[in-house]
């Protein structure tokens, strides 16, 4: 199993529903806005930041899903996918649980 993180930038995004549709259309493709610890805890990534975990995508899939997800949103764009393995992160909220 693969895991992913995309990082898409929006140019000339002027409304918040640009990224709302962004963010809809990333996890309409199985990706996240969090990423899971090896403890099972969530933390909330950096903005334009989305991850996919555990899956059986290929990185050429994850990227060609990110395009197409970043293209619904009418807007020029850039998109870069990395496959990766062990993460260390700094200062990542974590993701509040308890709130529904």
């Amino acid at each position: 199993m693969s895991s992913y993180l995309a990082r898409v930038e929006l140019y000339e995004a002027t409304e918040e529903e640009n990224y709302d549709e962004l963010h809809a259309a990333m996890q309409e493709r199985g990706f996240l806005l969090q990423i899971k610890a090896d403890d099972g805890t969530f933390y909330w990534l950096p903005d334009g930041t989305f991850v996919i975990q555990d899956t059986d995508m290929t990185l050429a899939a994850a990227h060609d899903a990110a395009v197409a997800a970043a293209g619904q949103t009418d807007l020029e764009f850039s998109v870069m996918v990395v496959e990766f393995g062990d993460t260390q992160w700094t200062n990542l909220e974590q993701v509040d649980t308890t709130q529904n």
